[in-house]
């Protein structure tokens, strides 16, 4: 161990600095494992800080990852906003139909998620576990920035298709949610999605996120909208 681990941050600059290296050590270690493969531990390692040091900072193991995933969820919302506004922007966006099909739409958010390993895992471990091992005061810090972040992405959602807002809502909630199941059946860079392919008897266990992700949107999409300009 090093100096570095008894010495406890004073300024509000430096407890910031220990936080961001905390959390940017436990955002490679889930990348490359996984989240559930994750400890206290190993965080603590990586960051070069005994563990009991470690958490003085953030109340749990659990803390830190919904702490994860509270800035996943920031960026992914900038992200496929700007996505959809490019998308209302694009190419025909003024013809009578447009080029913003259903499937089109429930493209951008399909890869918006996919490309995102770390958020997708997060977003299955969130309330499976995250959620139960902190305090009601983190709970709550995180599901009022996750639910404003879904509000936005919903509502820039609304001025590419015909949904009301409850329905683009809901096609967002339904996203985030398949997101996070369909990525841990698919199991990447594990021995078990090896295992499922190597079998051709399991080929139908092996789920490839961001095609069956798009089909599934696509079809919501086009029933909201079905629904939402019958007469």
């Amino acid at each position: 161990m090093t100096g570095f681990d008894f010495e406890r941050a004073r300024s509000p600059e430096a407890k910031r600095a220990r936080e961001d290296a905390i959390l940017a050590a436990a955002a490679r270690l889930a990348t490359a494992n996984g989240v559930r493969e994750v400890t206290a531990s190993a965080i603590a390692d990586e960051v070069g800080m005994h563990k009991s040091a470690m958490l003085r900072y953030f109340e749990t193991r659990e803390d830190i990852f919904l702490q994860l995933a509270t800035g996943a969820w920031d960026e992914w919302s900038t992200a496929v906003c700007a996505d959809l506004e490019d998308l209302r922007n694009g190419p025909g966006a003024d013809g009578p139909e447009g080029d913003r099909t259903a499937q089109q739409t429930a493209a951008v958010i399909a890869h918006s998620l996919a490309a995102r390993p770390l958020f997708c895992d997060l977003l299955a471990h969130t309330p499976l576990n995250l959620e139960r091992n902190v305090s009601f005061d983190r709970v709550r810090a995180f599901k009022k920035r996750a639910l404003a972040a879904v509000a936005e992405i919903s509502s820039t959602l609304c001025t590419v298709t015909p949904l009301r807002f409850n329905q683009a809502h809901s096609v967002v909630a339904t996203a985030t949610s398949m997101a996070g199941a369909m990525w841990q059946m698919a199991a990447p860079g594990t021995g078990l999605r090896d295992f499922y392919a190597s079998e051709p008897e399991l080929a139908h266990a092996i789920v490839d996120v961001e095609p069956q992700l798009t089909d599934i949107l696509t079809a919501l999409l086009t029933g909201y909208a079905a629904r939402s300009t019958a007469p």
